[in-house]
């Protein structure tokens, strides 16, 4: 899955797979605090917000989008502005093939286009997965936030970590 994987700018026309994609993550609980299923309203609405420096990027496999990520304000201080909250979520059938290698490599580059200088996420401590291919691309553990948010009714801490780009 190397040569035939293509990664763009999203468009409006991909809201509706980057939606997908996102509510799979709610329903997995492993990438979000997040519970409700959002609609294409709420994506919309969030697509919006991303023009400018904040880009959303997505990748495709023979014409399906099964990746998706973005850059994020990080905070609306503008001591901040150099700085970039990232998301990476990836469908179901793709997860650990690759994808979010490619996002996070394509995402480096467009944040150091637009005038960022380090990159944050915030991941659970038992996504293995996500935590493997953050360090491997470079992300280093910041801290725990322990009982940070609330799912399925249990407390649930979340690692937050860090690239200098």
């Amino acid at each position: 899955m190397s040569k035939d994987v293509v990664i763009k700018i999203a468009g409006e026309s991909d809201i509706n797979s980057i939606l997908e994609i996102y509510n799979q993550g709610i329903e997995d609980r492993i990438a979000t605090l997040e519970t409700e299923l959002k609609d294409y309203a709420y994506m919309k609405n969030w697509f919006d917000r991303h023009k400018g420096r904040y880009k959303v990027i997505v990748t495709e496999h023979e014409g399906q989008v099964v990746g998706w990520s973005s850059l994020n304000q990080y905070n609306n201080r503008s001591a901040y502005d150099g700085v970039a909250d990232i998301s990476v979520y990836i469908s179901r059938d793709y997860r650990g093939k690759g994808i979010g290698k490619k996002l996070l490599i394509e995402l480096e580059s467009l944040a150091k286009q637009n005038g960022f200088h380090k990159m944050v996420l915030f991941t659970f401590p038992f996504n293995q997965l996500g935590q493997g291919l953050y360090k491997t691309m470079g992300f280093r553990e910041v801290g725990v936030f322990k009982n940070q948010g609330i799912l399925d009714g249990k407390f649930v801490d979340v690692m937050a970590m860090e690239k200098l780009v």
